[in-house]
């Protein structure tokens, strides 16, 4: 029997040399190995390898696709940019923001004051950083304990400590079939596994950890999915938390965009016991002040302490106590509730600029997630989800409007495992302003609207 790698090679020669161009769909997997005389599965290998090497793409019952461009080294980890409108980040600064920040922090500025703030902090912070931070963070009935409350520089800090606690090199990690991408940079450098579990229309599973290999601890966003916009109903939430205890599993919750539904308590009121809780102020105040909250259960505070140490992911003093003050005074609290007016105002833009466009539906069940609608969002989050009409493929479509100077996420950002991917992308809708987003909006929907050769995107 032929080996995959060489058939794979020549397939890649194909490519190479232009004979398959980009774009061009390969022929159905069964049809293939009929031609070749191979076995079917032989052929799975063949196209898992090209999309291994980044020469092709899956679509969700459409077949497999050669790239029109070659995949970046990263792609999910995309860095700010300038000459272009950013809808594949969302840093949510509103106007009269820092004025409202400057004033706060001026007591900060005397010496006096000063002088404490630039001295070292340990993970516990500070007995008032820990109250101030307890009272902010505290929703719908539910507030972290101030004893426990440990700082992180940031929100992607306080995550990596997290899994390094609770997940051993080697060990399992569980995440939702489509993640936050940072999450897969995290588990590859502390060699940990990410197992995909299933989706619906509610969010994860529960019963899809029941059915996945030994894990050692399961990574879920319950409110305001990134990138689908999801938000887990209370009835899943209570199953998701009986499985946990029952499997004896530890859940990470992401709480980074919960600000934004303050009328929802998480997980962690349900299984404070089995659920550690992650939070930032990035998306709160401003992506340039950040400062990460890690709240574990009781009586693992001193291991999750020990893991920001030994990855140098502690808090500044400086930046502890102005975030301090920004909690106490009541700035971050207005500040955040105008984020909650301004994200539903561009929700709303995105819903009438954006017409809805027929679906496919025949996904297949490996896809692990039912097929969304076109528009997919909560209509307080500060993204949505947009599952692309036919012709269109969602990199040929991100190709398209980076041309037209618009910058999207293709799904196959946050995918986990190599298999097909929906025909969609993430939009951000937070960065630029109201103006811009509409223009921008309007652009995406004509190019929506036509068709790949009509936006020379192949």
């Amino acid at each position: 029997m032929d080996d995959y790698r060489a058939i794979a090679d020549e397939l890649a020669a194909e490519i190479a040399s232009g004979q398959l161009r980009p774009g061009d769909r390969l022929l159905p997997l069964r049809r293939y190995a009929r031609r070749r005389g191979i076995a079917s599965s032989t052929a799975a290998r063949v196209y898992r390898e090209l999309t291994r090497r980044g020469l092709t793409v899956g679509e969700v019952g459409r077949g497999t696709f050669v790239r029109t461009s070659a995949p970046a080294a990263e792609p999910a980890l995309a860095e700010p940019g300038e000459a272009r409108i950013d809808l594949e980040l969302n840093f949510p600064v509103l106007p009269g923001q820092p004025d409202r920040l400057a004033a706060s922090l001026q007591p900060l500025l005397r010496t006096d004051a000063l002088g404490p703030a630039l001295r070292p902090v340990g993970a516990a912070g500070t007995a008032g950083a820990r109250h101030a931070a307890a009272a902010h963070l505290a929703r719908a009935g539910w507030a972290p304990d101030p004893c426990q409350l440990l700082f992180a520089g940031n929100g992607r800090q306080a995550l990596a400590a997290a899994i390094a606690t609770l997940v051993p090199a080697g060990e399992r990690l569980g995440v939702e079939s489509l993640t936050y991408p940072v999450v897969k940079g995290i588990a590859a450098r502390l060699g940990v596994t990410l197992v995909p579990l299933a989706m619906d229309a509610h969010g994860l599973v529960p019963e899809a950890i029941e059915d996945a290999p030994p894990l050692r601890a399961v990574y879920l966003q319950p409110a305001l999915h990134n990138p689908l916009g999801l938000t887990m109903p209370g009835t899943r939430r209570e199953r998701l938390a009986e499985i946990l205890r029952r499997h004896d599993l530890f859940a990470i919750e992401d709480a980074i965009y919960g600000f934004l539904r303050n009328d929802l308590s998480p997980l962690a009121a349900l299984a404070p016991e089995r659920t550690v809780v992650i939070d930032s102020l990035s998306k709160r105040l401003a992506p340039g002040l950040t400062l990460g909250f890690l709240m574990p259960p009781a009586g693992r505070t001193a291991d999750f302490a020990a893991a920001l140490r030994s990855g140098a992911w502690t808090a500044t003093g400086f930046a502890l106590d102005a975030a301090t003050r920004w909690m106490a005074d009541g700035t971050a609290a207005a500040i955040e509730e105008d984020k909650r007016r301004d994200a539903a105002a561009r929700q709303r833009l995105a819903a009438e600029r954006l017409a809805p466009h027929p679906l496919q539906t025949d996904a297949p069940p490996a896809l692990q997630i039912h097929a969304p609608p076109a528009l997919q969002a909560d209509p307080h989050a500060y993204h949505l989800w947009w599952q692309l009409p036919d012709p269109w493929r969602a990199d040929t479509f991100v190709a398209a409007a980076a041309r037209r100077g618009i910058a999207v996420t293709p799904s196959g950002a946050f995918a986990v495992g190599r298999g097909h991917t929906p025909n969609a992308v993430r939009l951000a809708l937070a960065s630029p302003p109201l103006e811009t987003l509409a223009e921008a909006l309007g652009v995406l929907a004509e190019l929506a609207r036509g068709t790949p050769e009509d936006a020379g995107a192949e």
